[in-house]
């Protein structure tokens, strides 16, 4: 069986409120106008996640809100504490992943832990230098010849596409 995940670092957030805590710290701008062109990526390419387990953190959330809105299709969420306090953990995140349902997952969560789930989870890691910074945004597609997210394991997955918000931009 084909599993697909999709592998998404939060849209870029706003800094300008020193009082805000990191996990309150909202998209700015240029994050709100990245998410829904990756959603739209998705759409156009038939991505289309079953489920979405999504840090509890706000710039996270508003990512998924902004990414979801593109979707004809009512997605199963689940907003998930452990991928915000994780942000350098890939076991973790691995660990959270086992325990999705649907056969086509997106998981939204922060670097550092993003790329590295990302780069440990491919069997071929691919050399561009955007794939290794995994900047604000980025999504990785990539396929598991797995029956179960449970049985997935380091370095099992291919690679089927990857994009940057950059590369979307309009004009």
């Amino acid at each position: 069986m084909t599993l697909r995940l999709i592998l998404t670092r939060h849209a870029k957030s706003d800094w300008d409120n020193p009082l805000l805590s990191d996990h309150e710290r909202p998209l700015n701008s240029r994050g709100r106008r990245a998410a829904p062109r990756i959603g739209r990526w998705l759409v156009e390419n038939d991505y289309l996640p079953q489920q979405a387990l999504v840090s509890d953190a706000v710039r996270t959330r508003e990512t998924w809100d902004l990414i979801s809105a593109q979707f004809q299709h009512k997605v199963k969420v689940r907003f998930v504490p452990a991928i915000y306090q994780a942000h350098g953990n890939p076991d973790v995140m691995l660990d959270v992943l086992g325990t999705a349902e649907a056969d086509t997952v997106i998981l939204i969560g922060h670097n550092p832990g993003i790329a590295a789930l990302a780069g440990q989870l491919l069997r071929e890691r691919p050399e561009q230098e955007s794939f290794i910074r995994y900047p604000t945004c980025a999504t990785m597609v990539a396929e598991f010849e797995v029956p179960r997210w449970s049985a997935l394991a380091w370095r099992s997955g291919a690679l089927r596409d990857f994009i940057v918000p950059r590369q979307l931009e309009e004009g």
